[in-house]
């Protein structure tokens, strides 16, 4: 166990985590500003998009990038200045760092070596959704950005789809439909809020069951950042659980998952997951004669 008074003392290096705006501007805190004033440097996600936040504030703190391709070696330098007493602020091009981001790795990684870390609070694209979308706002699941190939992307979502939670999804405009589509199938036709532009001028809610999104959406061009908000399973408990492949024979799971998208292989992994039965067992049922 550890116990790390944030402001308890002036000694020792510190990691600010400083939320920035998701679009509009105003919503930038005088703290986050004060705080990217007064740290040593800046560590950015995307120093281009940074650098125009910085200009329109007047901040002329020095700037270094840190984002998901940045080596080991450039993370374990940010470690070794705050070691030496350094003060860092850490932002994402939008909202808080850390979540979607690589700077979870480099958050870990001061917690390991006890540095203290400090929330410089701001906006969140995620719970600004959940709060307006009408759906139940406790408990909820923040599952971010979802696999963009297919076969991952469904197995996503099986993981998920018996939760009790209203789920929290990140998803760009050319995927989305694709995705809709893919929470239909897997989910079912749920309760859903598609939340677009947050906080800019062309902010919009779509709200509706996901079937009626997705058809809206077949006769629109989308564009902007985009937060789905859908409703938690309302399957009710019983004393034996029901699975959704109850009723078919093995090979009719496997080819299902087959038909899904996943190749031979992967399908008879995961049938044999699901039943908590061995491969062999799956080998044996789709082959016999």
């Amino acid at each position: 166990m550890k116990r790390v008074k944030s402001f308890a003392t002036e000694q020792g290096g510190v990691l600010y985590l400083v939320g920035t705006p998701i679009g509009n501007l105003q919503d930038m805190t005088e703290r986050a500003i004060h705080t990217l004033k007064e740290v040593d440097f800046i560590a950015a996600e995307d120093t281009r998009v940074t650098r125009k936040l910085l200009s329109h504030f007047d901040i002329h703190t020095p700037l270094i990038s840190y984002h998901q391709h940045s080596s080991k070696g450039r993370m374990e330098e940010l470690i070794k200045q705050l070691k030496e007493g350094k003060q860092i602020a850490l932002v994402s091009d939008a909202g808080l760092p850390g979540i979607s981001d690589p700077g979870q790795e480099l958050v870990e990684a001061a917690v390991r070596e006890e540095i203290r870390v400090i929330p410089i609070p701001g906006v969140n694209a995620a719970i600004s959704a959940l709060i307006a979308s009408g759906l139940p706002t406790q408990p909820f699941l923040f599952i971010g950005f979802l696999p963009r190939n297919r076969k991952e992307r469904i197995e996503e979502l099986e993981r998920w789809k018996e939760a009790k939670a209203t789920l929290l999804f990140y998803e760009s405009p050319h995927r989305v439909k694709s995705t809709l589509k893919d929470m239909t199938e897997i989910l079912g036709d749920r309760k859903a809020v598609l939340a677009r532009e947050l906080t800019k001028r062309h902010e919009e809610w779509i709200r509706g069951s996901l079937t009626q999104i997705s058809s809206w959406l077949d006769g629109e061009e989308i564009k902007g950042e985009i937060t789905l908000v859908v409703e938690g399973s309302a399957e009710e408990e019983s004393s034996e659980k029901i699975n959704w492949w109850d009723g078919i024979s093995i090979k009719e799971h496997v080819e299902i998952w087959v038909q899904r998208g996943m190749d031979r292989k992967q399908a008879i992994l995961t049938v044999a997951k699901e039943r908590k039965i061995s491969k062999r067992e799956v080998y044996q049922a789709i082959h016999v004669k």
